[in-house]
């Protein structure tokens, strides 16, 4: 644990953060006007507003904060006689133990730890605070712990699903590929053989071409076996050209039951790369699969390709309900993998609510993809 790095990306400050502290400043004005009980008012309320903004430095600095809580928390009965001016609303400090177990890094975790578990004894030691009082303080404290470290590795079970998505689809991409070349190179050695087969009848130097071809081919085939073997867990190429965009009229097929899907292709389609227009039918196919599982009430699904000079575009909408349950924010593992492919291949594809109804999935791919 104390090398665990932190968690990528921490959000920084949001409008939310600031509305936070402003509820929260407000709170402790309230607090320190209307409750009777409180020590030392004006003091209190400074405290625990000069606190508040170590909320927006939670995330991105997460053990500076616990540590200037603990720290000032810890060291105001000094000024005020050894009596205690915590108010209610310095609740806030849980917020800010749930954000060092949330994003921050191994080593800030222990010392966090370490820094809570002083700043809970030294009450007891000097009297300030009981036994049974600091042992509920202590579980309040922990659960705010426990929370932030349970949502922290929920994420990182997400982020590598999301990664093995990704892992997936790149073998998928990289099947593709390889088949369409291998298909082509298959057929150059063919020729080349059957170029061998009728030199006798033509000049020496075209069977020494024919030998170079056959040999280059020979070579590349091997080479490409040996290195997707991997990728492809031993199974052997398939030497049939793969899907393509023609193939994404049988997605018209009505099934038992469901929307129609209606598909509409315009353009040249003579010249794009085979791993484009692979890439068109599996985003196509997926958009429409996920449309019949997920759009409510949809009688329709339109499926549009249009084939430029540059770049080839895919549409795929339905006329479902406005979508809840495929926010646009949280995608899933389909849309992952789509997005994916068609980064691989220095396209895009997004997806989202329809303005007014329905989902809409749009892909651009170049014509001539440029896989990495």
């Amino acid at each position: 644990m104390w090398l665990e790095p932190s968690p990528p990306n921490p959000p920084h400050r949001v409008w939310r953060d600031w509305v936070l502290v402003a509820v929260l400043v407000s709170l402790a004005l309230v607090e320190g006007i209307v409750r009777p009980d409180l020590p030392w008012r004006v003091f209190a309320v400074l405290l625990t507003i000069a606190l508040v903004p170590t909320l927006l430095w939670r995330r991105t600095r997460p053990l500076p904060m616990v540590a200037i809580v603990f720290t000032a928390t810890n060291l105001a009965p000094l000024f005020t006689g050894g009596v205690s001016v915590e108010t209610n609303t310095l609740g806030f400090v849980l917020i800010v133990l749930y954000a060092l177990f949330r994003w921050g890094s191994g080593r800030e975790t222990v010392t966090g730890l370490a820094i809570m578990l002083v700043g809970l004894a030294i009450p007891i030691v000097s009297g300030r605070l009981r036994f049974p009082d600091a042992i509920g303080a202590f579980a309040i404290a922990f659960a705010a712990s426990a929370l932030g470290g349970a949502f922290r590795y929920r994420s990182r079970a997400r982020m590598r699903e999301l990664d093995q998505v990704k892992l997936l689809e790149r073998e998928q991409l990289a099947r593709e590929l390889h088949d369409s070349v291998a298909h082509h190179v298959s057929a150059m050695a063919i020729r080349a053989q059957a170029g061998l087969a009728t030199s006798a009848n033509r000049p020496g130097a075209a069977t020494e071409a024919l030998q170079v071809i056959e040999a280059e081919a020979a070579r590349a085939l091997s080479e490409m076996n040996a290195m997707v073997r991997v990728l492809r867990r031993g199974r052997p190429a398939e030497l049939e050209p793969g899907r393509g965009i023609a193939d994404v009229r049988e997605l018209a097929d009505r099934p038992r039951a469901g929307p129609s899907v209606e598909v509409e292709i315009s353009g040249d389609l003579d010249g794009i790369s085979p791993s484009v227009g692979a890439a068109i039918y599996r985003i196509a196919q997926e958009s429409v699969t996920n449309a019949r599982r997920h759009a409510r009430n949809a009688t329709r699904i339109e499926v549009r390709i249009a084939a430029g000079d540059a770049s080839v575009r895919l549409w795929v909408s339905d006329n479902g309900d406005t979508p809840t349950a495929r926010p646009a924010g949280t995608p899933g593992y389909g849309l992952v993998g789509m997005a994916e492919r068609a980064g691989l291949l220095g396209g895009t594809c997004e997806a989202g609510p329809t303005p007014g109804q329905g989902w809409t999935v749009t892909a651009v791919l170049p014509r001539s993809a440029a896989a990495s």
